[in-house]
């Protein structure tokens, strides 16, 4: 079996957990070496074409379509179930 890379702490803050209402929340503490929105290799990813921009916007909206289709489907045979079997 191979030996694992033991894990390093670099101390960043991937997401602050200083949270307003929490026990532990202090209002005086901001979070310091917050994580680079860069890739792994360092640089910053680049900017989206209009083409990508648009294939991403198109594909949110049919997933958001197809949910929005189930969530009717379900609500048109609760409303079938109760006229022709609940309430009969």
């Amino acid at each position: 079996m191979k030996k694992q890379n033991k894990w390093v702490d670099d101390g960043r803050t991937i997401a602050d957990m200083n949270v307003d209402g929490m026990p532990w929340y202090n209002p005086g503490k901001k979070a310091r070496n917050a994580a680079p929105s860069k890739t792994e290799s360092g640089e910053a990813p680049e900017p989206m074409s209009f083409k990508e921009t648009l294939y991403v916007t198109k594909g949110v909206l049919l997933a958001s379509l197809a949910v929005a289709a189930v969530f009717i489907v379900v609500f048109f045979l609760f409303i079938l179930f109760c006229k022709f079997i609940w309430l009969k």
